[in-house]
């Protein structure tokens, strides 16, 4: 089981974009995305990393990846993001049956449930998601696959209030279980990559008992 620690900052920044500087000023290293847990039907790797940190407020991730095809179909909160190019954090406390999923496109397009399971999966408000602030280098105008070798980084500010159904405990000292993909379920060259390995026959993120630990510093 893979096991990090995540550093503690001041307070949440009011603007997604100062994200990467925080993070770079507290010397927060990235953590690969790199299991081809599927690799005879999905061999292909792109180099995917995030980094986190956390306050009792809330959470910042950063995710940067470099792939050889690019999509963002959805612009609208809650659409299928995984099938474009996507990166999503599944997240909950080490003993609560309940996680949470987060997914965000590569123009920062969001959807976010709870829930214990694949099928009970209960959207979150839209009022807690849309408070997710979002900085997308992409920017975030939608645009078809670009079949073309490319970077990009998402930067999220999510506040606790998104975890409403079920509180995550933000205190120091806290074990936080979770994992992290890179996904893109309908590109021409499909993947399914995690942080921590997921050991079942066919593709699927929501296995909580694959879940690696987050100790909250």
């Amino acid at each position: 089981m893979n096991k990090i620690q995540i550093p503690r900052i001041v307070s949440l920044p009011t603007v997604a974009a100062e994200v990467p500087a925080l993070l770079d000023a507290s010397n927060v290293a990235f953590q690969p995305i790199a299991s081809v847990n599927w690799p005879t039907e999905y061999p292909y790797c792109p180099e995917a990393v995030f980094r986190m940190a956390w306050c009792p407020d809330g959470l910042v991730l950063h995710y940067r990846v470099n792939e050889q095809s690019v999509r963002a179909h959805y612009a609208e909160d809650g659409g299928k993001v995984w099938t474009d190019s996507c990166v999503e954090c599944f997240v909950r406390n080490a003993d609560d049956d309940t996680y949470y999923n987060i997914e965000c496109n590569c123009i920062g397009t969001l959807l976010a449930a709870s829930g214990e399971g694949r099928h009970d999966r209960v959207p979150v408000a839209p009022e807690l998601r849309s408070a997710v602030l979002r900085w997308a280098s992409l920017g975030n105008e939608t645009f078809e696959e670009r079949k073309e070798p490319t970077v990009w980084e998402i930067a999220l500010v999510i506040p606790a209030q998104l975890f409403a159904v079920q509180p995550l405990r933000l205190e120091a000292g806290t074990v936080l279980r979770a994992n992290f993909y890179k996904c893109g379920d309908e590109l021409s060259v499909p993947h399914f990559l995690s942080w921590n390995p997921i050991e079942v026959s066919q593709p699927d993120f929501h296995r909580p008992e694959y879940f690696g630990e987050l100790e909250l510093m």
